[in-house]
C-alpha cells in the first residue's frame, strides 16, 4: 500500500508522472494552487511541494504556501483495508527524478554527522487519514525509483487504518515512546512508528530514527538517505489537513575520523550548562542522545564535556563530537562546526553503547571543568 512510489503501477505511467511533475515545477513566491495529478512546485529554495494523487482518479488540489502546503479538495474514497488514494507532501532531496533545489541527498549514513527537522500540522475531523513522516533508505545513491528501505514516523491517525506489517514492540526515540510495526509492501521493506496520540508539531532529530532502523539490522552504514518527506495518507476526505510549516537539514562530516579535529579555540574557562540526556535502549545497548544547553550568560567559545559512564558500558560509535575513551571516564570535545554555544543556546552529539544489562545514565557531567545540571 502507499503512495507513487510504491504502488505497483506500469513503469510508463511513473515515467508519465515524473514528467507532469517537472512541467510544473518552479519556485512558488505566493500561494500556488497545485490539481494536477502529479503536480509539484518549490518553496524557499529548499524544499519540493507534490500533489501525488496516485491511487483515484478523483480530483485533489492543495494550497502551496512558503512554509508548506493544505489539502483543498479531496474527493477520492480508498479501501481502509487497503492503500490510501494519496500522498501530497513536503520534501527534501529526491522523489522519483525530481530533487530538491541544492539538496546534498542521496548522502551515506555514515557521513551524516546530523539530520534534523521541524514539522508542524493541521488536523481536521470527520476523515480518515495518517499524518505520515517519511525517511527513504537505499543500498545505492538512488534519485530515481523506490528505495529499499522506508522509516515512516504516523505523527496521527484517524479512522480504521494501520501501517503496513505488524507490531514488533516499542521505542524511546526522541524522548517519546512509539509502538513499533515492520513489514514489507512488496517494492520495500517498512518501519513505523506510530505515536500513541497525535503530536501536531515536533522538532527532532532524523538521525534518531536512522539509527534505530540501523540497530534492528534492517540498514547498514553503507546505505544512503535519499529523502526527507512529511505529508499525509487520505483514505476518506482529508480537505483542510495542512503542513503548516517543514524543515530539514542534513549535515555531511559524519563517522569517527582517526583524527578528529582540534577545538577552535581551545576549550577555556568555566561554564554554566545543564545536560539532557535521552536513550533508545534494547536488550545489550542503546544509543543515547546528548544536549548540552548554555545557562549562562557568556558564549562558550569551544567545549569538553566529562562524564562517567557506568561499569560494563562500552561506546561503540559517536556522531557530533570527538570522544576520548570508550568506558569508565570519557570525554566528547566538540568539532570544528558545532564549538560556539551562545548563551541559552545547545549543542548536541551521540553515541552507541554496548552493555550488560544495565542502561543507567552516565554521572558527573562537567562541561569545560564545570559541573552542570542534569534533566
Amino acid at each position: 500500500m502507499r503512495r507513487l512510489l510504491r504502488a505497483a503501477l506500469a513503469s510508463g505511467l511513473l515515467a508519465a508522472a515524473a514528467l507532469t511533475s517537472l512541467a510544473v515545477a518552479g519556485p512558488a513566491a505566493a500561494d500556488t494552487l497545485i490539481c494536477d495529478q502529479y503536480g509539484s512546485t518549490t518553496i524557499g529554495g529548499r524544499y519540493v511541494v507534490m500533489n501525488n494523487r496516485w491511487g483515484t482518479s478523483a480530483q485533489q488540489c492543495i494550497n502551496v504556501t512558503s512554509t508548506g502546503f493544505a489539502i483543498t479538495s479531496q474527493q477520492g474514497t480508498g479501501n481502509t483495508s487497503g492503500a490510501p488514494v494519496s500522498y501530497p507532501a513536503v520534501y527534501l532531496g529526491c522523489h522519483y527524478t525530481n530533487c530538491s533545489p541544492g539538496t546534498n541527498l542521496p548522502i551515506r549514513v555514515s557521513d551524516i554527522s546530523s539530520a534534523t527537522s521541524s514539522i508542524s500540522y493541521r488536523y481536521v475531523s470527520g476523515a480518515t487519514y495518517d499524518a505520515a513522516y517519511d525517511i527513504w533508505l537505499d543500498p545505492s545513491p538512488k534519485k530515481d525509483g523506490v528505495s529499499q528501505q522506508e522509516i515512516m514516523i504516523w505523527f496521527n491517525r484517524q479512522g480504521s487504518i494501520q501501517p503496513i506489517g505488524s507490531i514488533v514492540g516499542n521505542a524511546t526515540i526522541g524522548g517519546r515512546t512509539w509502538q513499533v510495526w515492520q513489514g514489507s509492501n512488496g517494492s520495500n521493506a517498512v518501519i513505523s512508528y506510530v505515536a500513541p496520540s497525535a503530536i501536531s508539531s515536533w522538532s527532532f532529530s532524523v538521525l534518531d530514527f536512522i539509527r534505530d532502523t540501523q540497530n534492528r539490522g534492517a540498514i547498514t552504514n553503507s546505505w544512503y538517505l535519499t529523502s526527507i518527506q512529511a505529508g499525509f495518507e487520505p483514505w476518506i476526505g482529508g480537505t483542510g489537513l495542512a503542513v503548516t510549516d517543514f524543515s530539514a537539514q542534513v549535515n555531511g562530516g559524519g563517522g569517527t575520523p582517526s583524527n578528529p579535529p582540534a577545538t577552535t579555540p581551545p576549550p577555556t574557562g568555566t561554564a554554566s550548562c545543564r545536560v539532557t540526556y535521552a536513550t533508545n535502549t534494547w536488550n545489550t545497548g542503546l544509543t543515547a542522545n546528548v544536549t548540552v544547553t548554555n545557562t549562562g550568560s557568556t558564549a562558550v567559545n569551544g567545549w569538553a564535556l566529562a562524564f562517567n559512564l557506568p561499569a560494563g558500558q562500552t561506546i561503540t560509535s559517536s556522531w557530533n563530537a570527538a570522544l576520548t575513551g570508550t568506558s569508565g571516564a570519557v570525554t566528547a570535545r566538540n568539532i570544528a562546526w558545532n564549538g560556539t554555544i551562545a548563551p541559552g543556546g545547545n549543542a548536541s552529539f551521540g553515541f552507541q553503547v554496548t552493555h550488560n544489562g544495565s542502561s543507567a545514565a552516565p554521572a558527573g557531567f562537567a562541561l569545560n571543568g564545570s559541573p552542570c545540571t542534569t534533566t
